[in-house]
């Protein structure tokens, strides 16, 4: 049977040509900035096929065993089966230790290109009607990716990571009422117990990456593909257009050579830059912290968080409730992701506009919105600063007490100066677009008159520029009284 018989066989049975044929004529934007969507998709594409790699070598248990493998200086030493086998994989598997480091690095550009595709998201109003969902659905991921490394990174059973662990067994036992409860069901008894990396294996490598082959594909492929793409206003484009290449073969090229750069560059960091030395630390040992202990930089808000809280604490019915953990580990997550999960529904509210965007905004454009996101980044920033707080200390020679009021103070006064601060800023590019539109654009010459006088030569607006400087046609988010 020919190829093209097939292939007529195949659609009258299932279908899909005419989608096939619709996708491959799909346009898609060629602004840089869509592209750091997909630095967190291929990255995650690295961390399913490095994690499938280890999979094969990792021994998910808690037996303690005698190590007795290539690692000179932890000969004969007790240790979990799950050290032992990390240990394995770094020194006696070939390519392992490459295959460890490029699954750590991948996971924090996974994290990290999230973060930077959210930003972009919301400072160019991106999640606005009809992607709400969509937006909602990318909150979600953050709040998984984030968990499951967590879970990945507290797998190896070192010194390290069983301190990340005892801090999320303080956090659980905290909740009131039910914390014993979560903890002994996550643990499966008193700390450190025998139960916990048998059971953060199965949430790291089938639970969480079920979810997130599920939302992901919906996030970036189902959703998108359903609606117009956004993209920047410029001469000739209008809500329901768009303007740029089609899926294939342009899009399909670039996005395939993305693809290998991302795995090319993760590569490069893997072999070149170290990270997370295992067998530096040791096994884990209840009795014991490392000097100077950090987690991984998507964790490190929550940890100072822990560091900047007072020791405030109250008892009530006979309970102590301690609100120096249950504060930070439930009102500054809690703040972060419910803020992003809630603000495209609250802008809607307050600026009644319920209409259909395509068209992006500049952050200037919309001050009131872009004061809010740099406030975030600065709460954000100011609490992962806090959660090296020691260690800034050490290295400044700065009391560790001045530190630590130091970022208490910040982190209250840092965002309300970050959102003044932004909005007078984007007020003043707005001031000076109106001047480029009734004056034109400043080229660098000047002219001397015959009365001795200088002036700059300003060539006026071209359309496309005139265009990109228009105002969006939607009303500006008021969220605050001026």
């Amino acid at each position: 049977m020919k190829a093209s018989s097939l292939v007529r066989a195949l659609d009258d049975r299932v279908g899909g040509a005419r989608f096939l044929d619709r996708a491959m004529r799909k346009a898609f934007n060629n602004h840089w900035s869509f592209l750091l969507g997909e630095i967190a998709l291929y990255a995650f594409v690295v961390v399913l096929v490095t994690g499938v790699f280890l999979t094969f070598f990792f021994k998910p248990s808690m037996k303690e065993v005698v190590y007795d493998g290539a690692y000179v200086p932890l000969r004969g030493v007790m240790m979990s089966e799950a050290y032992a086998s990390s240990l394995e994989i770094s020194f006696d598997v070939r390519g392992g230790l490459l295959m460890r480091q490029m699954h750590h690095w991948s996971t924090l550009i996974f994290l990290g290109g999230i973060v930077v595709h959210l930003l972009r998201n919301f400072f160019t109003g991106s999640f606005r009607k009809p992607r709400e969902l969509n937006w909602l659905i990318g909150v979600a991921l953050f709040g998984l990716v984030m968990l499951n490394g967590l879970f990945g990174y507290s797998l190896p059973d070192d010194l390290l990571s069983g301190a990340g662990l005892r801090i999320l067994h303080g956090v659980l036992v905290s909740v009131p009422l039910v914390g014993t409860y979560l903890a002994m069901f996550l643990f499966g008894g008193e700390f450190p117990g025998g139960d916990i990396v048998p059971r953060l294996y199965s949430l790291h490598v089938l639970l969480v990456p079920g979810l997130l082959l599920v939302l992901v594909p919906l996030h970036a492929v189902v959703l998108t593909w359903r609606q117009t793409h956004t993209q920047f206003r410029e001469r000739g484009v209008r809500n329901h257009q768009v303007s740029g290449a089609p899926f294939f073969p342009a899009f399909i090229a670039k996005t395939a050579a993305y693809l290998l750069w991302v795995a090319g560059v993760v590569a490069l960091l893997a072999t070149v830059f170290q990270i997370n030395p295992i067998w530096l630390y040791g096994p884990y040992v209840p009795s014991t912290v490392s000097a100077g202990s950090q987690p991984d930089w998507y964790m490190g808000f929550l940890e100072g968080a822990l560091r900047l809280m007072p020791p405030w604490e109250f008892t009530l019915f006979g309970h102590t409730v301690t609100m120096s953990v249950l504060i930070p580990a439930l009102l500054a997550p809690g703040l972060l992701f419910a803020g992003l999960a809630l603000y495209p529904f609250a802008e809607r509210w307050l600026t009644r506009d319920r209409a259909v965007h395509n068209l992006l905004d500049r952050p200037r454009d919309v001050p009131r919105r872009t004061g809010i996101g740099v406030a975030g980044v600065v709460y954000y920033g100011v609490l992962w600063t806090a959660g090296g707080n020691d260690v800034i200390a050490a290295n400044f020679h700065i009391s560790l007490n001045a530190t630590t009021w130091i970022f208490r103070v910040a982190v209250l006064i840092g965002p309300v100066l970050a959102y003044v601060v932004t909005t007078w800023i984007c007020l003043g590019l707005q001031a000076h677009d109106r001047r480029m539109a009734e004056h034109g654009v400043e080229t660098g010459r000047l002219v001397r008159s015959p009365e001795g006088r200088y002036t700059e030569v300003e060539r006026p607006l071209t359309e496309e520029e005139r265009e990109r400087l228009a105002p969006p046609a939607g009303p500006e988010p008021k969220l605050i009284d001026r």
